[in-house]
C-alpha cells in the first residue's frame, strides 16, 4: 500500500533539531550538548530554537555530530528518546483528539491504516527530499529512502532509531499497546532504503 511519497525542497520539521537537543541535555548535559550542536555548526539553535522548517542538510549534520562525540550506541538513545519526545508533541499537538479517539475505537488494522494514511501526507515533513511508503505484505514495513538520517555516515548497524521510536510510540497510542518497530534495513550500513517492521 503506497499511502505517500516524500519529494520536496529538503526540508524538515523542527522537532528533528528540538527533541534531539532536549533528549541530548537530559541525558549528557548541557555543556556536551552545546559542543554537539557547535561540531555540527547549529549553536544558534539552542539560543533560539527553530519554529521553522529547517534545511535537511542541518539534520544530517546533527546526527553526523552526535555519533562523531558520542559513538554509536549513546547516539542511538538519544536518537531514540528524541523520536518518542517528537511523537509525543504530535499526539499533544498536532493529531486532533477527536481522531485519535477514533482510531483508538478501532481494531488494530484499520487504525493502522489510518494512521498510516496521515503519516504519509505529511511524510515530506520528516523525510526531506526522501521518499516514503508503506510496502505490501506482513509484517507491516515503511520504508524511508534517501532520507537525512542515515546519510550522516556509514554505520555497521542500522542508525534510524529516531523515526523507529517515533513510528513505536505513535502505533502504540493509536494503534496497540503491543505495538514494537524494528529497523529492519538501514542506508547508513549499504542497504538499498531503511525500513521498518512494525508488528503487534
Amino acid at each position: 500500500m503506497d499511502v505517500g511519497i516524500a519529494e520536496s525542497c529538503g526540508r524538515i520539521g523542527p522537532n528533528a533539531i528540538t527533541r534531539m537537543a532536549e533528549a541530548l541535555e537530559a541525558r549528557f548535559g548541557t555543556d556536551r550538548t552545546a559542543r554537539i550542536f557547535a561540531e555540527a555548526g547549529l549553536a544558534a539553535h539552542l539560543l533560539a530554537a527553530p519554529g521553522r522548517m529547517v534545511p535537511e542538510a542541518e539534520v544530517t549534520a546533527l546526527h553526523r555530530a552526535t555519533r562523531a562525540s558520542l559513538g554509536e550506541a549513546e547516539a542511538d538513545a538519544a536518537s531514540r528518546e528524541a523520536g518518542r519526545l517528537t511523537a509525543l508533541y504530535l499526539l499533544a499537538h498536532r493529531i486532533p483528539r477527536p481522531v485519535q479517539w477514533l482510531l483508538r475505537l478501532l481494531p488494530p488494522w484499520p487504525a493502522a491504516r489510518l494512521l498510516l494514511r496521515a503519516i504519509g501526507a505529511h511524510a515530506w515533513t520528516f523525510a526531506g527530499s526522501g521518499r516514503f511508503r508503506v510496502l505490501p505484505g506482513r509484517p507491516l514495513r515503511l520504508e524511508i529512502a534517501g532520507g537525512p538520517i542515515a546519510r550522516a555516515g556509514q554505520s555497521a548497524t542500522p542508525v534510524c532509531g529516531y523515526y523507529a521510536a517515533t513510528f513505536e510510540t505513535l502505533f502504540r497510542a493509536l494503534v496497540s499497546r503491543r505495538a514494537a518497530v524494528t529497523e529492519a534495513a538501514c542506508e547508513a550500513r549499504g542497504d538499498p532504503a531503511c525500513v521498518f517492521e512494525i508488528r503487534w
